[in-house]
């Protein structure tokens, strides 16, 4: 480790406060399961760091009947994978975030530290993406929404400023008859990053698909939609063979690469087979009713 100031504000205002006269070379600190390790390694080296710990509005997780669900950037994963806010409508969030590192890690690691990491095999940016969800941005000028889906530019990159702080994320009240479900595949069961996560969401309208949303994880260098699987799927009856025909699809969409994790024809398939099961799984609830599985 090397000096570096620490600064920790009362406020989000007074962090961007903060964030906007102390200039470039600040990091914020929320869970620090990601900045301690990259700052031990000297992969990020900041000349200060902005401690969130005492922003405890930004923990908060509120559902709102008939508008949707708020989870705090602060909010710790292990409360959502908990929370009986996410067991009907908003599960998927809930696999998600129960698949971060382990208990221990999920009990530090934040929402928002996971998504501004902005690792491409992020577990909670799928389920957030085929979720229609919104990120919520506060900076010098007021706040900002901005749907998950261009929340991301790259690896460690989004589209907050220097001078932004993520405050949180609005998950919108799901539609009747919809089921959604997040799975990735790793080598270990935990403490390992996914090789390909895949989050689906499903809305029927009778035996019909009214809508669809599809986002794949670790095959590209931010989470993608796979918008052609998603088109296949609107408007058709749905069966085996449709959800078949969407997995094919959804591994069209994919751009993964080699690495010492996998080779891109292994990611292809995999794409495959987890956007067959998360179909399946959201289709089966949205069928129940969309209470869960």
């Amino acid at each position: 480790m090397y000096k570096f100031d620490f600064v920790a504000p009362r406020s989000p205002e007074d962090a961007v406060a903060q964030l906007r006269d102390r200039g470039p070379g600040g990091k914020l600190l929320a869970g620090g399961t990601d900045l301690l390790l990259q700052t031990k390694a000297r992969v990020v080296k900041p000349a200060y760091v902005v401690d969130l710990s005492h922003l405890q509005d930004l923990e908060r997780l509120e559902h709102h009947p008939g508008e949707g669900l708020w989870i705090g950037a602060m909010a710790r994963a292990r409360d959502i994978q908990l929370s009986p806010l996410f067991q009907n409508g908003f599960s998927i969030v809930a696999d998600g975030a129960g698949l971060i590192g382990s208990i221990q890690i999920r009990n530090l690691a934040t929402v928002g530290g996971n998504l501004c990491n902005a690792a491409p095999s992020a577990d909670v940016a799928p389920p957030l993406i085929a979720a229609g969800a919104r990120a919520e941005i506060i900076g010098p000028d007021g706040t900002r929404s901005v749907p998950m889906d261009e929340f991301f530019l790259g690896p460690r990159r989004t589209v907050l400023g220097p001078t932004e702080l993520l405050l949180g994320v609005w998950v919108p009240e799901p539609a009747a008859r919809s089921g959604g479900h997040y799975l990735r595949h790793t080598p270990r069961k935990e403490m390992d990053i996914a090789v390909v996560g895949v989050g689906s969401t499903i809305t029927l309208d009778g035996e019909r698909c009214a809508d669809a949303r599809i986002a794949l994880g670790a095959v590209a260098p931010t989470p993608v939609r796979a918008r052609g699987a998603e088109e296949a799927l609107r408007g058709q009856v749905v069966s085996p063979d449709l959800i078949e025909e969407a997995a094919r699809l959804a591994a069209e969409d994919a751009r993964p690469i080699s690495d010492v994790r996998g080779s891109a024809e292994f990611r292809r398939h995999l794409v495959a087979v987890l956007t067959r099961r998360t179909l399946t799984a959201a289709w089966n609830i949205a069928k129940q009713g969309g209470t869960g599985r």
